[in-house]
């Protein structure tokens, strides 16, 4: 059986998948309706925005997320990746999302986020938080981060890497790059 510090978590914000998938899908409809019913360059314009708009869908909403691995924190945003190790991360903390604080600055977090629901009944003092609200997933992850930092830290090696999201960019490029083209085909 393997031990579980070696194995990855991922921690992302269900609600933005759960909102990016249905965006995408009733993309792909759409597509599949302008594909069968094909006639003219408008539609080939029509069917690069909506692809364009199922990219931004996922983009900003289903691919941002933070993974912890044995050599280090995976940070994925909306068009950037950031590999941390484990010993680069000085602090760790959430304001409306996870912020990992580093020597080169702050990397922010949007996979890991708090509901603006627990915010507010948190400082009202209203009804009490459920065990599962965006607060406690957000301190629970925090202290996950936290943890792997004191376990891994001392034998981790490397800096922090900074990289684009290349296939999303690509896929982005290409569907603006139609969309003119067809356009100027009109």
């Amino acid at each position: 059986m393997k031990s579980k510090t070696s194995e990855s978590e991922q921690y992302l914000s269900t609600s933005n998948r759960i909102t990016g998938v249905v965006v995408m899908v009733i993309g792909l409809i759409g597509l599949v309706d302008i594909v069968l019913e094909w006639r003219t360059a408008g539609g080939l314009f029509v069917g690069a925005l909506i692809g364009l708009l199922m990219m931004l869908a996922y983009t900003g909403l289903v691919r941002p997320s933070v993974t912890l691995r044995p050599e280090g924190l995976l940070i994925r945003n909306h068009l950037r990746d950031h590999r941390v190790p484990w010993n680069r991360i000085n602090d760790v903390d959430v304001t409306d999302i996870l912020r990992v604080h580093t020597e080169q600055g702050t990397l922010r977090a949007p996979g890991v986020q708090l509901v603006m629901r627990d915010l507010r009944k948190q400082r009202v003092g209203g009804r009490k938080l459920s065990p599962d609200s965006s607060i406690s997933r957000a301190d629970f992850v925090v202290d996950r981060i936290e943890s792997h930092v004191e376990l891994h830290g001392p034998k981790s090696e490397g800096g922090l890497v900074t990289t684009w999201a290349r296939p999303e960019l690509w896929v982005i490029g290409a569907l603006v790059v139609v969309a003119l083209i067809a356009e100027f085909l009109r």
